[in-house]
C-alpha cells in the first residue's frame, strides 16, 4: 500500500483570516489526512473548538480524513473542557496528545490517534494504547529508523505508524511562555505577541549562531527536519503515513514534492532539491539516522560537512 501524507496541526498563532484562508488552500493539497486544532496554548483564541470542527467538516467534504488534535499540555479546567468538547464531537477522529485525552476517549470507546507527545518508545506502551483504542500512533520525533523498525515489527495488528517528516521539530512544552518572557511580559498578560511571528521567534546563541525557535510555551528546532530524501527509507521501514508540518509559505509545494517522491515521478533527491527554496532554515535529519538531531546525513549515511 502506498504511503499516505498528513498535515500536522498548525503550531503557530495566525490571525483568524489567515488561518481560514490556509485551510481553504489545504482542501486542494495532495495530502490524505489533516490534523486540526490548537495544540500549543489555550490563550490563543482566534479560533475556538467549534471553528476547528467547522473546518474539519470542510476538509472532510474535500475528500480527506479530518482529525481533531488536543493540546499537549493541559493546565486548567477550561483546557480540559476544550478536550471534552473535541472528544465528544461525534463525527471526527481525535489525536490525543496527553493521557487525559486518552482516558476520555477510552471511556467512550472511540478509536483515536496516539500523538507523538505521548512518547511511545516500546511495545508494551503501544499495546496498552491499542487496547484503549489507538488505531494509529505518531512516533516520537527523536526515534531513529532502527528503533522504529523494531517497534513496528512488534506493533499490534492494524495499528498504523506515522512519522513527522518535514518541519521544525517540536522539542518541548513548558508552563512558562518564552515568547512573552522575551518581551518582559507575564504569560497571563502576554499581549498575544506570538501572533507577530508566523514561523516562530528565532533565537541565536551569544555567538550569533542559529539555535532554537520560540513558539509561545513550545520550543522548536531552528533547523527544518527534512526526511524528503529519506522518503524511500520511510516506506521500507513500514511507515504508513508521513507527516508534514505547516509553515507560513510553501506548504502546498512541499506536499506536492512529497507526493511526487512517493509516486516516483521525482526521485527523493530531485524532490528535496526543489524543496530547498521553501525551507525557512537549513535542513537536518540526524534523529532518523541515529545521530544528533541537528545534523544532516547524506544519502549514503554520511554526515554532511
Amino acid at each position: 500500500m502506498e504511503m499516505k501524507l498528513s498535515l500536522a496541526p498548525l503550531p503557530y498563532y495566525w490571525p483568524r483570516s489567515r488561518t481560514l484562508a490556509f485551510y481553504r488552500e489545504v482542501e486542494s493539497m495532495p495530502v490524505d489526512i489533516v490534523y486540526l486544532g490548537e495544540t500549543v496554548c489555550s490563550r490563543r483564541h482566534e479560533l475556538r473548538a467549534a471553528d476547528w470542527i467547522d473546518i474539519a467538516r470542510a476538509i472532510a467534504a474535500a475528500g480527506k480524513e479530518a482529525v481533531l488534535s488536543t493540546q499537549a499540555l493541559i493546565e486548567s479546567e477550561s483546557d480540559l473542557k476544550v478536550v471534552r468538547r473535541l472528544v465528544e464531537n461525534d463525527g471526527f477522529r481525535v489525536e490525543a496528545n496527553e493521557m487525559g485525552a486518552v482516558r476520555l476517549l477510552a471511556e467512550r470507546r472511540v478509536p483515536f490517534v496516539a500523538g507523538a507527545s505521548l512518547n511511545v518508545y516500546n511495545e508494551r506502551t503501544l499495546a496498552l494504547l491499542a487496547r484503549l483504542g489507538a488505531m494509529r500512533w505518531v512516533a516520537p520525533h527523536e526515534m531513529n529508523r532502527a528503533m522504529l523498525e523494531a517497534l513496528r515489527c512488534g506493533a499490534p495488528a492494524g495499528v498504523e505508524c506515522e512519522v513527522f517528516a518535514w518541519g521544525r521539530l517540536p522539542l518541548a512544552w513548558s508552563a512558562r511562555c518564552f515568547t512573552a518572557r522575551h518581551f518582559n511580559l507575564q504569560k497571563d498578560t502576554c499581549e498575544f505577541r506570538c501572533i507577530e511571528f508566523p514561523d516562530g521567534l528565532e533565537v541565536k546563541t551569544r555567538d550569533a549562531e542559529d539555535f532554537l525557535v520560540l513558539n509561545g510555551i513550545q520550543t522548536q528546532s531552528h533547523k527544518v527536519h527534512d526526511l524528503l530524501p529519506d522518503s524511500a527509507a520511510l516506506r521500507e521501514a513500514g511507515v504508513d503515513i508521513a507527516r508534514i508540518g505547516p509553515q507560513s509559505s510553501g506548504t502546498a509545494e512541499i506536499a506536492r514534492l512529497f507526493r511526487a517522491a512517493i509516486e516516483g515521478s521525482l526521485t527523493p533527491g530531485e524532490a528535496d532539491a526543489r524543496a530547498r527554496p521553501h525551507m525557512p532554515a537549513d535542513p537536518c535529519n540526524g534523529f532518523w539516522h541515529g545521530r544528533p538531531g541537528f545534523e544532516r546525513v547524506g544519502d549514503r549515511g554520511q554526515k554532511s560537512p
